[in-house]
C-alpha cells in the first residue's frame, strides 16, 4: 500500500504536507522562537521582518505570531485526531452491529444516524458546546458527535456488501461465534474505506475546530489556536493583515493536504477511478 501511495502524486503530496506539519509539531514542543503567551506592548502589530526576529510579525498585544501559529498547530491537530477516532470509532461500531444483525436494531440504528444526520455539523458542535460548555474535552466531543452518523452509514454499506460471502457463511458453519466473525473477517475487510474517510474528516475537523474557537466557543484565550487567532484579528485586520493571512494559511494549507492525501487514497483502493486516471 506504501508503494502504491508513493506512486501516486496526489496522496505524496498531501502526505510531505501532513508530515510537515507533524514536523512542526514535534518542534514546538521543545523550541519556540518567542514565548506565544508573552505580551510586548512595545512591539504591538509588527509587521513581518527579519531584523526583530518576529518572521510573520506581531499581533494586538505583541505576541509573535509564527510562535501562536506553531503552538496552536498542536492543539488543532490534537483536537482533530482525536474528534475523528472517537466519532469515527462509535459510529463504525453503530454502524457494524446495524448492518451484521439487521432487524430491529438496523432500524433503530440507522434513525438515531438520520436523526444526527439533519444537523449541519458546524450548528450541531454549536449546540454540544452550548450544553457541554467550553472546554478542550467538550470540543473533541462536539466534533465526534457530527461524525457518527457518517462512519455508521459507511460502515454499514460495507457490511451488508459482504457478510453473504461465502468466507462468511464458512465462519458461521464452522460454529464460530459473531465477536470472532466480526473481528476477524468483516472488520478487515471494511478498514480501507474507513481510513479513506478518516483522512477527510480530518481536515473538516481542522475546520470545525477553528470554526469554533473563532465563535469563543473552542480553544480559549490567551491559548493559542487558529481560530481564536483569526477572531481577535478581525479588529485590526485593516492595519495589521498578516494577523489574518498567515493564520488562515496555516489552516488552508492543513486542510489541503488531508483533502490530497484522501483523494489520493480513494484513487489507490477503487480500481475504477484508478483506470480512469
Amino acid at each position: 500500500m506504501f508503494a502504491r501511495i508513493l506512486k501516486n502524486p496526489i496522496a505524496v503530496i498531501g502526505l510531505c504536507i501532513i508530515v510537515l506539519y507533524l514536523g512542526v509539531i514535534v518542534v514546538s514542543q521543545f523550541w519556540l522562537p518567542f514565548d506565544p503567551l508573552e505580551m510586548e506592548t512595545v512591539n504591538m502589530l509588527q509587521p513581518p521582518s527579519l531584523k526583530t526576529g518576529h518572521l510573520l510579525g506581531t499581533d494586538e498585544f505583541g505576541r509573535d505570531i509564527l510562535s501562536r501559529i506553531m503552538g496552536g498547530a498542536g492543539i488543532s491537530f490534537l483536537i482533530a485526531v482525536a474528534a475523528t477516532a472517537l466519532g469515527g470509532a462509535l459510529g463504525t461500531f453503530m454502524g457494524v452491529w446495524s448492518g451484521f444483525l439487521g432487524g430491529t436494531w438496523d432500524r433503530w440504528i440507522m434513525r438515531v444516524a438520520d436523526i444526527l444526520f439533519s444537523f449541519p455539523s458546524l450548528l450541531l458542535a454549536i449546540f454540544v458546546m452550548a450544553v457541554l460548555g467550553e472546554h478542550t474535552y467538550n470540543v473533541i466531543i462536539a466534533i465526534a458527535i457530527g461524525y457518527i452518523p457518517q462512519f455508521a452509514r459507511i460502515s454499514r454499506g460495507a457490511i451488508l456488501s459482504i457478510k453473504n460471502n461465502e468466507f462468511v457463511r464458512a465462519s458461521f458453519a464452522s460454529g464460530a461465534r459473531k465477536s470472532y466473525i466480526l473481528t476477524h473477517h468483516l472488520l478487515p475487510n471494511i478498514m480501507m474505506p474507513l481510513i479513506v474517510q478518516s483522512s477527510l474528516s480530518l481536515s473538516v475537523a481542522i475546520l470545525l475546530e477553528s470554526a469554533l474557537s473563532f465563535l469563543g466557543l473552542g480553544v480559549q484565550p490567551p491559548n493559542p489556536s487558529w481560530g481564536n487567532m483569526l477572531s481577535s484579528s478581525r479588529k485590526v485586520m485593516i492595519l495589521a493583515p498578516w494577523t489574518a493571512i498567515y493564520p488562515g494559511l496555516a489552516i488552508v494549507i492543513l486542510v489541503l493536504g488531508f483533502n490530497l492525501f484522501g483523494d489520493g487514497l480513494r484513487d489507490i483502493i477503487d480500481p475504477r477511478l484508478r483506470n480512469i486516471r
